[in-house]
């Protein structure tokens, strides 16, 4: 078979581009039509593999994506293929440059090479490829200036010596219009993990499968894993703590960060009119956090923590993907907020794990026995946090107030893609501001 230029092949590329792309998962544009595709930069990695970034415009935005290609014009996304991709990680053990591409390994570590890497199948904005049973890594499909939080963070909880990450091994980056840009990053693999959504919702149907038993007489019960995964969280804030320091907000950032929840709400309301009838307990919620709420602690977080960030290995639970909200600007990303963030996340997971399977049935010893199991584990998980840290429960309104801004969120999201799950969120929603938890 004929091997043809990298020229020709970005030409056939990015002609191919704008019908390729809305079918491939990990891109992020899918609201709109791709009106262009230009190339931003071609590196040749090897005889058969070629990186190409590209700018992938729709209307009045623009966004660039990174992909890997192989000399075959028919195999225009090449990170999966394992007799390909090995060559990233012997790039990252040997610490080359190759163009403006920078493959690097991490201080005192030493990298296996020549291993073959098979892709992960459930991936959404990224792509991740498993090297043997060692190493794992992760590439930012949607590239974004700055460095990437997931590394920053690893970086910094590595060097603080926390043992609730999978260890950051090596990165590959670049730099785009003189800016700084993470492509992907590699960490140690676990082959033993679970995640902690496929546990809790283990823990969920097996209370199903006994409605007639309450949440702590089921052998699968979850509050003491909940209780760990508190204990670990507080952990690693409090080694981001230390490692990157903290802040303070005052009146004026707090008053920022509530009018950003109005506003929030003021948009969902615009597309879910169910959201109505909730409006006014929500506004007097954050506004009540706005009057009770003093000065608050800010330091980086995880910044998008929920069940699915989470692992449960032998040792113990691990969090994972430290990129936060994808959607969010890189800025936000990395700004310092409060912890209570997370910790609202992850008391969200553990409402919708509980009430995951009722959807679009009417059962009222299950969504008794549901809300049981929600309120045991959301209980349990704080205990676990304040075993560590300050009670994240002492700032009641903050915390309110939070987590209601992510049930907002949720409504936005399930009215667009799951209509039918809307009830989760609206139903947490009423539970909330009635003062039902």
């Amino acid at each position: 078979m004929r091997m043809i230029e990298p020229t020709e092949l970005v030409e056939k590329l990015v002609t191919a581009l704008p019908d390729l792309l809305p079918n491939l998962r990990w891109f992020g544009g899918k609201d709109r039509h791709v009106t262009a595709v230009r190339p931003l930069r071609t590196t040749v990695l090897s005889d058969d593999l070629v990186h190409v970034i590209v700018e992938v415009e729709q209307d009045d935005r623009s966004s660039p994506y990174q992909l890997l290609v192989s000399e075959h014009a028919e195999q225009f996304d090449s990170a999966a293929d394992p007799e390909l991709n090995g060559v990233l990680l012997d790039l990252m053990a040997r610490g080359e440059r190759v163009g403006d591409l920078v493959f690097a390994h991490e201080p005192d570590t030493e990298l296996r090479t020549e291993l073959r890497g098979r892709p992960i199948g459930v991936e959404q904005s990224n792509t991740s490829v498993i090297y043997g049973q060692q190493y794992i890594l992760k590439l930012f499909r949607k590239l974004s200036p700055g460095e990437n939080p997931d590394l920053v963070l690893h970086r910094a909880l590595r060097q603080a010596g926390s043992t609730h990450i999978a260890q950051p091994l090596g990165s590959i980056s670049t730099d785009l219009d003189g800016t700084p840009v993470t492509l992907g990053m590699l960490q140690e693999y676990m082959p033993d993990a679970v995640e902690g959504w496929a546990m809790a919702t283990t823990s969920v149907r097996d209370l199903m499968a006994e409605a007639d038993l309450h949440a702590d007489e089921v052998g699968g019960d979850f509050a003491a894993e909940a209780c760990r995964l508190g204990n670990a969280v507080a952990s690693v804030h409090a080694d981001l703590a230390r490692a990157l320091g903290t802040q303070t907000a005052g009146a004026e950032e707090i008053a920022a960060a509530i009018a950003g929840m109005q506003s929030r709400l003021d948009s969902v309301l615009r597309s879910v009119p169910e959201l109505g009838e909730h409006e006014a307990a929500l506004r007097a919620t954050f506004e009540q956090a706005r009057e009770h709420i003093g000065d608050v602690p800010i330091q980086h977080i995880h910044g998008d923590l929920h069940l699915g960030q989470v692992l449960r290995t032998v040792q113990g639970w691990l969090l994972i993907d430290f990129e936060g909200e994808p959607a969010a600007p890189m800025s936000e990303r990395l700004a310092m907020r409060s912890p209570l963030r997370d910790v609202a996340g992850m008391l969200r997971s553990f409402d919708y794990a509980a009430h995951q399977m009722l959807v679009g049935q009417d059962d009222d010893q299950l969504a008794y026995r549901a809300l049981e199991w929600a309120k045991r584990n959301r209980t349990a998980f704080c205990d676990g946090y304040a075993e560590v840290a300050a009670d994240p429960r002492a700032n009641e309104y903050l915390l309110k107030a939070f987590e209601l801004d992510k049930a907002v969120y949720e409504v936005a999201y399930e009215h667009a893609n799951r209509p039918e799950w809307l009830t989760i969120p609206l139903s947490s929603i009423a539970r909330i501001t009635s003062g039902g938890e």
